[in-house]
Order: C-alpha cells, then sequence, then structure tokens
C-alpha cells in the first residue's frame, strides 16, 4: 500500500515539472564558472561583521569570494566559528572541516564547540545572514530543499533552524536542475520553511523576494528578461533599477 502511494506522489509530481528551454546561452557557461558566478555575487550581500552560516554544497564556496579586508565571521552547523577558505590540498589538516566534510581553514581566533551550541546560535538569532542551496523556492518565498519523495535522505539537516532564526536567508542556487525549473509559483515538494527567503541568487540572475513576491534586480548580461521568463515559472517584476551582474 505505501509503495503504491509513493509512486502515486512521484508521478504526480514529475507531471508538474516544467523543462528548461534555454541551452544556447547555458552551454557557454562551465560548472566551474556557475559555481564562481553565483558565490562571487552571494559574497557581495555580507556587511562588516556579520556572521553568517553557509549551507553544504555549492554555498561552501561564498567563503572563498569575500574581500580580505572585510571581517566576516563564517559559522558552520557542525562547530567552529571562524571558517576560513578551503584549504590547499598539498597542506591538509584533515581535523578541519565544515558541514559538508570539505576540508577548510580555521582563522585566528576562531573557537570550536559541540552541535548543541552550533544550533543554539542559530535558533536563536544569532545569525546575521544564511546562504543555502535548494530544490525548489516559490514566489512567496517558500522554500524546499530537503527532499524528493520516493529517495532516501538523511533527513533535514540544519536548514530548517537556519531559514528560521537568520535575519536574513539567501538561495544560492543553480537556475535549473538537469533541466527541470527550480523557481516556481508554488513549490510541489515537502517544504523546509514557508515564505522565509529574502533572496535568490542564479548563475542567470538575482531575484530579491518582497511583500508583492519576486522582483528581478540583476541579470547575467548572457541572458535577456524573456530568457529568464522562459526558465521562471515563478510571476515576477522586473526592477526600475535593474543592473548586469558581474560576471
Amino acid at each position: 500500500m505505501e509503495l503504491t502511494a509513493q509512486k502515486t506522489i512521484e508521478k504526480e509530481l514529475n507531471s508538474k515539472v516544467v523543462t528548461d528551454p534555454i541551452s544556447a546561452a547555458h552551454k557557454e557557461l562551465s560548472k566551474e564558472k556557475i559555481r564562481e558566478i553565483i558565490a562571487k555575487r552571494a559574497a557581495k550581500e555580507f556587511k562588516e561583521g556579520d556572521v553568517v552560516t553557509l549551507g553544504i554544497g555549492l554555498p561552501t564556496a561564498v567563503a572563498n569570494y569575500v574581500p580580505e579586508n572585510m571581517h566576516v565571521i563564517f559559522q558552520s552547523e557542525n562547530g567552529l566559528l571562524g571558517v576560513g577558505k578551503d584549504q590547499q590540498k598539498d597542506n591538509l589538516d584533515k581535523r578541519i572541516i565544515n558541514a559538508g566534510g570539505g576540508f577548510v581553514e580555521a582563522k585566528y581566533g576562531a573557537c570550536f564547540y559541540d552541535s548543541q551550541m552550533a544550533f543554539t546560535m542559530m535558533r536563536g538569532g544569532h545569525i546575521d545572514a544564511t546562504v543555502l542551496g535548494a530544490l525548489q523556492v516559490d514566489e512567496e518565498g517558500s522554500l524546499a530543499s530537503w527532499v524528493i519523495p520516493g529517495k532516501m535522505v538523511p533527513g533535514m539537516g540544519g536548514s530548517m533552524d537556519l531559514v528560521v532564526g537568520a535575519k536574513k536567508v539567501i538561495i544560492a542556487m543553480e537556475h535549473t536542475s538537469k533541466g527541470q525549473i527550480k523557481i516556481v509559483d508554488k513549490c510541489t515538494l515537502p517544504l523546509t520553511a514557508y515564505k522565509e527567503v529574502d533572496m535568490i541568487i542564479t548563475e542567470r540572475c538575482v531575484f530579491k523576494v518582497s511583500d508583492c513576491g519576486l522582483v528581478l534586480t540583476e541579470i547575467n548580461p548572457l541572458f535577456t528578461i524573456e530568457d529568464i521568463r522562459a526558465c521562471t515559472t515563478a510571476h515576477f517584476s522586473v526592477s526600475d533599477h535593474l543592473k548586469f551582474m558581474d560576471v
């Protein structure tokens, strides 16, 4: 009976999948370049003295693009305050990792603590901003990031705590995944949080989430507004001050 219900859910979700019609412009971007564009743009959202938590995957790369003269404190949910850049392969200290298992530097003055303290910081409103990945984000700022029905996953992780506890929530992700659109009018996957996202950064554009919905504020010069509409099922308005992303 459970298998039948599971197959029904998968069939319903697959019927709602909208594919990405853009190919030519996107083929100009390598995976490495896509990751760089997104991470570099996300790093511009921090202020001097901010405490920031980075999610696993692409968001961990953001720490590599913060200007050397800016003091931003990165926190990792596995218990490290003062996360630095990725470690170089020829000089690894395998004792120091981020939440995604990547080897990172510990900045001067960093401290280590247990997960209980890490989650207390996240839930207690002590995080100025968080950068997370996502499976889907909708036009109301709701986020689905933890499970696809029918696939085994270890659990929610810290995303739910971060999205609710952080003062600013930034989603940093590829605009589409395997040709499937991720910025949608309504999330069809199980939610991580409802109406908590403040900004969406992809390799193609930047959206801010307002009370009136999504606002397109920046666009990659390789794409047009029509291109963005074609690969985004969410409704959005275009800012009067729309500008090009730095790519």
